[in-house]
């Protein structure tokens, strides 16, 4: 498939659905060659069955973003599929303990959004850079929010998490400049997918309103136009490209 990705080899994890899953299918219709990490195991292999279907190359590789050895054989297995790694875009994330006071808010699920957000995000990206190297350089994609970096959140720990994606992001750009790779974060606005609707959810039904209804009104942008941000930014034609990226 021809693009401007064309020849490019692309690790996504969270690559399953939403930001992720579209970021997948336009990836490989601009002619990437694309590797999904997702504990989506069923939607993952859907995914990347639909790219192979309009002749797009595609594999899923269960990982638990989480987990050293995962995020090792993730993208070993770009690696040793396709050749060469040259793009890696960390869009596994969750988030919980909307709503929360201070006080209510558990050790349990501060921990457990830390170690997705933070942790997944510095695991596959120390495991994708020394495959990128070798590869003569590529691109750093990590999923920030406005959350944690210009903004407030409806969960604490989540904002705290996304500030840690942010600073993660800043201190590796000038340390991987030199060997020619490029580190963005990207800060997405409200878009529709599942954790988004969910913590719209969350908020109506923690301010008495109704559900269908805040969903509806809440304006929701498509996921397909942060994957075409996240293209760009993965080509060629970004090479002028610094810095944090915002979205609507």
């Amino acid at each position: 498939m021809a693009g401007r990705l064309a020849g490019k080899v692309a690790v996504i994890t969270g690559g399953a659905r939403g930001i992720g899953g579209a970021a997948s299918r336009i990836f490989a219709a601009e002619g990437a060659k694309v590797v999904i990490g997702d504990l989506l195991e069923a939607e993952g292999e859907e995914t990347a069955a639909a790219i192979r279907e309009i002749g797009g190359d595609a594999l899923f590789v269960k990982t638990d973003a989480t987990q050293e050895e995962d995020c090792l054989r993730l993208a070993s297995a770009a690696a040793e599929q396709f050749g060469r790694l040259d793009v890696v875009v960390t869009c596994a994330g969750i988030l919980q303990g909307a709503y929360l006071a201070l006080e209510e808010l558990d050790l349990e699920t501060f921990e457990r959004v830390q170690a997705v957000n933070v942790r997944g995000t510095f695991l596959t990206v120390k495991h994708a850079v020394p495959h990128i190297k070798r590869s003569g350089g590529g691109v750093v994609l990590c999923i920030s929010s406005g959350a944690g970096v210009k903004g407030s959140s409806s969960s604490i720990a989540y904002g705290t998490s996304k500030a840690g994606v942010h600073g993660l992001v800043m201190t590796l750009q000038p340390r991987l400049e030199p060997q020619r790779i490029r580190v963005h974060a990207i800060c997405p606005g409200s878009i529709n997918t599942v954790l988004k609707r969910e913590n719209v959810a969350d908020g109506a039904r923690a301010a008495g309103r109704d559900v269908p209804q805040a969903l509806a009104g809440a304006g929701l942008g498509d996921p397909e136009g942060v994957a075409k941000v996240l293209a760009f930014l993965a080509s060629d034609d970004a090479d002028y490209v610094r810095g944090t990226i915002f979205t609507r």
